[in-house]
């Protein structure tokens, strides 16, 4: 008589991707809590809980077959796309940006939501259609374009030009792994640059505009958008090969790097433990990504690969543009570093995606 799914789950659970999960949100509490130190705030208590629903939301889907998000991605897909439109209309204003639904108890961002949502949505489609083996073309492109131009022009609308980014690479990245002929991949790359002109004109705002100037020439103006960038690289210079010590960095203990809790957590971390704590948490990172990618390759169906690439491309470009813009080498576009930076919306945007990475894991032994 065949077990049930249920029976069969935990010997099969990824006892490697929980271990990395787990000793990032270990390495994004111990630094957290040393933010909260600066800050006066328990900021770690709060993150916790949110890890935990996290967590919470792991063990459901482990219990839920991956396939049934497939049936369900454009409704899920639609119910993010009417959150942003929700949050034009009533959202919460915070800092000069409208990305917030106020409930009372928690403030939820829905533009994090979009990220897994263009993941489920690009998986399905490509997943309804024939592979083609010689790669798509810009007129097979042009449907799931529709689907991503909506819901990345509604977060830069509020504006999000970091989550916009996102979006917008989590969904080319799956494409590309879907494959692309050469020609529509050289065509939209000289787009692009011929469109720069009109993005800068039309599509970005004046602060915006400041963060790449001052990218471009942190000396240009050293105390007003230059001011982050400078104090991190001072901290992470200050580091040096093992650290300061744990709570002991002068740069983030005493106020001078701001949003080091959140955006710049990576500049805390590195001030403490140095080089060698940085390796070890990109070797994690990499690590991770990695996992994400065996799992897609060994994935029963395309669905399931194409949602753990998306995943893995989630991971990748928050480590890659968060790391990037600390060290000055991007412009800062306020992007969390996973698992490690304070957030809710950022913590359970995150954990859906490993939820969708364990469920695959266990599946692919399931699957007949």
């Amino acid at each position: 008589m065949a077990k049930p799914v249920q029976a069969q789950i935990f010997p099969r659970f990824d006892w490697i991707l929980a271990l990395l999960v787990a000793m990032l949100m270990g390495i994004g509490l111990m630094n957290l809590y040393s933010s909260s130190m600066a800050l006066g705030e328990d900021l770690y208590i709060t993150q916790g809980v949110w890890l935990g629903l996290g967590l919470g939301l792991v063990t459901a889907s482990s219990l839920l077959d991956y396939r049934t998000y497939e049936r369900w991605a454009y409704i899920v897909y639609g119910a993010v796309v009417f959150l942003l439109i929700l949050v034009m209309v009533v959202g919460t204003r915070l800092n000069g940006a409208q990305r917030w639904l106020n409930f009372g108890f928690f403030m939820l961002q829905p533009s994090e939501l979009m990220k897994p949502a263009i993941i489920l949505v690009t998986a399905r489609y490509f997943s309804d259609l024939p592979h083609k083996v010689d790669g798509n073309d810009l007129k097979d492109l042009i449907r799931p374009m529709m689907l991503l131009f909506v819901p990345s022009s509604l977060i830069m609308l509020q504006p999000d030009l970091g989550t916009s980014l996102m979006v917008i690479f989590i969904f080319f990245t799956m494409v590309l792994f879907e494959g692309m002929k050469a020609r529509t991949i050289v065509g939209m790359g000289i787009t692009t640059i011929l469109s720069a002109p009109l993005a800068w004109s039309f599509l970005l705002k004046d602060y915006q505009k400041q963060r790449i100037l001052s990218f471009l020439d942190l000396e240009k103006d050293p105390y007003g958008p230059g001011w982050q960038v400078r104090q991190s690289l001072i901290a992470f210079g200050s580091g040096g090969i093992a650290g300061k010590g744990y709570l002991d960095g002068t740069q983030v203990q005493m106020g001078f790097v701001p949003y080091h809790e959140s955006d710049f957590a990576a500049v805390n971390w590195a001030e403490e433990h140095g080089f060698i704590g940085m390796m070890v948490l990109i070797g994690l990172y990499t690590a991770l990504i990695g996992w994400s990618l065996h799992i897609a390759r060994s994935s029963r169906d395309r669905f399931g690969m194409l949602v753990a690439v998306g995943v893995a491309a989630m991971i990748f470009w928050h480590v890659f543009v968060n790391l990037g813009m600390v060290l000055g080498m991007l412009p800062v576009v306020g992007l969390t570093l996973p698992l490690v930076s304070y957030g809710g919306s950022s913590v359970i945007t995150v954990m859906l995606g490993i939820a969708l990475l364990v469920n695959i894991s266990i599946r692919r032994h399931l699957l007949r």
